[in-house]
Parts: structure tokens; sequence; C-alpha cells
């Protein structure tokens, strides 16, 4: 009967031992479920942000009325650009730089280089790209609005416009330009102003424009920007 009841005692007392212990597991269980569910959570949100961070600035430029969008220049393209310039002294500048490879390569040909960018991370890559590759002396990029820019102490400008856009541009460089400054379109040509010359074909081709021949003629068109907020940056 003793040994009955001791027997009865161990069994109640293993069968309590089990369920604290089940009750145990099926805690620690639960809690890393929200450990994980959590971690889980802030990956998600973290790369989320990553994303925005990057491609932000890639994007944003699409959001507004008249956008440049980033399409790398060909080597063709860049082959073109500096053919047509060749001869040509003074400061260059390329309006919408992107990645930096025409200012760069203008500096390699001897020309003082300036880029005007938007994406940020762009600008950052151009700089450091001019720095490998030996030529940040000679090069400078900046992050701004080509409206919000007189390009005025330029001699040569370059490019790589969209159709939107081309009109309200001949009327900034029509009004900025000195007469003794050449401007090259990449992709897209001016609208009313008559090319000088032309190089290359398809999608590699280029349009060169003479400040003589384009100030002389009449626009229509207006800049976007307001003139007075125009700066001139050191070049």
């Amino acid at each position: 009967m003793g040994s009955e009841l001791i027997t009865g005692q161990s069994v109640s007392g293993s069968q309590g031992l089990m369920s604290s212990s089940g009750q145990l597991e099926e805690s620690r269980g639960r809690g890393a479920v929200r450990r994980w569910g959590i971690i889980a959570t802030c990956a998600v949100g973290g790369s989320v942000c990553a994303l925005y961070a990057l491609a932000g600035p890639f994007v944003a430029p699409a959001l507004r009325k008249v956008c440049l969008p980033f399409v790398p220049a060909t080597t063709a393209q860049v082959s073109n650009v500096l053919s047509v310039l060749r001869s040509r002294s003074g400061a260059l500048v390329d309006i919408g730089s992107g990645d930096g490879r025409i200012v760069i390569a203008a500096a390699k040909e001897g020309f003082r280089a300036v880029g005007f960018e938007l994406n940020p991370w762009l600008v950052l890559y151009s700089r450091y790209r001019a720095w490998r590759e030996g030529v940040h002396h000679r090069t400078s990029f900046y992050l701004s609005d080509l409206w919000k820019v007189s390009f005025s102490q330029y001699s040569n400008v370059v490019i790589f416009g969209v159709p939107q856009m081309m009109e309200q541009l001949e009327a900034k460089l029509q009004s900025e330009l000195q007469t003794s400054a050449k401007v090259v379109a990449c992709r897209f040509p001016f609208p009313t102003w008559t090319p000088d010359h032309m190089a290359g074909e398809g999608i590699d081709t280029v349009w060169v424009y003479d400040a003589k021949t384009f100030k002389s003629q009449v626009t229509t068109a207006k800049p976007l920007n307001n003139p007075e907020d125009s700066k001139t940056l050191p070049q």
C-alpha cells in the first residue's frame, strides 16, 4: 500500500515536472519566434530604407516636370564629342554629367572640365573616378540643378538632353553663352538651331552649334529659371 502510494506520488511528480518542462519549452519557443519576427521586421525595414536611399536619387529626376535621366554615354559618343572639340580651348561643361565619363575624358585631352549632376551618388562616384584616373586636379563635379546655374563662363558645352527640355535650354544658353562658345548636343538636336556640323551616326550622332550663329537667331522660348537665381560657380 505504502509502495503504491509512493509510486503514485512519483508518477504524479514526474508528470508535473514534464508539464513544467513542456511549458518552459513552449515559452522559449514563443520567445524565439518573437525574436526572429523582430529581426525579420528590422531586416526588411532596413532593406527598404537602403533601397530607397540608393534608388531615390535615380528615380527622383523622373518625377520632375522636365527630367534628365541617367543613360551612360557610349564609347562612340565620347569619341565623337572629343573629336568635334579637338581644336578647341577654354573650359568645358557637361550638363547632366552622370558618371563623369565625358568630363574625365575631356580632362585627359587637356580641358579644364566641369560637370553638373542632380544625383548625389553619381557626383561622388565621378569625383572618385576622376581621382582614380589621375585627373581630379582638372575636374570639378557639382550637385546642382542645371536651371539654377549660369553657363556664361564656359567655352564648350556638352549636353545629353531629352526632347522635352531642349527648347527651354536653347533659350537659356542663347542668353548666357559668349559668341565664341560651342555647344555639342548628343542623342537629340536642338529644335530650332542649325548645327554647324555633325559627327557620328544613329544614336551616337552629335550636333555641333556655333554660338555666334544661334545668338543671332530670335527665339520665343523662355528659360525655366529666373536669371536672377542663376549662380556662377568657380571653374
